[in-house]
């Protein structure tokens, strides 16, 4: 969904907003709130079928509207749309959000619309009309065969334009286990293409999901419209300006109980 770094000059407009993403997020900065509890992931265990496109500025995934969130502090259900990834070169820094100032190699968007809305045009009028799960890729020494049909499909979608079908992908088989989501990021931003609007709630997953380089690499084949590498897929990170970043409480509970699992450790003489 993004032309490459070239595109955003000179872009004006809603683009020059104050709520404008990707950011980066500053760990010690983000505030608990207890109140983003766990999702609720209906229908992300579907298989279905698919498309899978060259945009000429992305790679992305066509959803069925049955895959839906909700809980983590949304105030309604959300409906799946698509997905569609950015990355950097060959495995290196590409993400669009980073964390603490780091990069990661790839960055998964699965879109996601208000439940009661019909068309994108209905949920542009919205500011919170999308809700956007964001996750990182790290990168890994072994090959991730859950993404095997998608890295393969690559070869069919070199050029810009270009699609193929994907067969029995679900949702589930893409991003972490379940039980690996509950520590996330929150924050309302924008889409990050042009024109930018400020309709999105934002959740980082911080969770990684891991891809070899060699997986990685293979994004780096696509070609971009003008006939270019596809490559450095990613917006800047933009000022947050008066934002919060908040922060779920999952990640207090674990390290209160790691103190409590140390105490109990020394407690016994291990």
């Amino acid at each position: 969904m993004f032309e490459g770094p070239d595109e955003w000059n000179g872009v004006t407009g809603s683009c020059e907003g104050r709520a404008q993403s990707p950011i980066n997020i500053v760990t010690r900065k983000a505030l608990l709130d207890e109140r983003l509890t766990r999702f609720t992931f209906t229908g992300y265990q579907d298989v279905f079928n698919s498309l899978v496109q060259n945009t000429g500025h992305s790679v992305q995934v066509g959803l069925p509207h049955s895959p839906r969130i909700s809980g983590g502090l949304l105030e309604t259900s959300y409906k799946a749309i698509e997905l569609h990834l950015h990355w950097g070169k060959n495995g290196g820094p590409g993400s669009e959000h980073t964390i603490d100032g780091e990069q990661y190699p790839m960055e998964m968007h699965i879109v996601h619309m208000k439940q009661n809305y019909n068309s994108l045009a209905e949920a542009l009028q919205d500011p919170a009309g999308f809700a956007v799960l964001g996750f990182f890729y790290e990168t890994s020494p072994s090959v991730n065969k859950k993404y095997e049909p998608i890295i393969r499909s690559l070869e069919k979608i070199k050029q810009p334009g270009s699609n193929t079908s994907l067969s029995d992908l679900s949702l589930d088989s893409l991003i972490p286990a379940q039980e690996n989501l509950t520590v996330y990021y929150r924050y309302q931003g924008s889409l990050t293409t042009p024109g930018c609007s400020e309709v999105v709630v934002w959740t980082m997953f911080q969770q990684p999901i891991p891809l070899s380089v060699e997986q990685l690499s293979a994004f780096s084949e696509l070609q971009f419209s003008n006939g270019e590498p596809m490559i450095g897929t990613f917006r800047p990170v933009q000022p947050l300006n008066s934002r919060t970043v908040y922060r779920s409480g999952s990640s207090v509970v674990l390290a209160s109980s790691l103190v409590l699992v140390t105490s109990l450790m020394v407690s016994i003489g291990l």
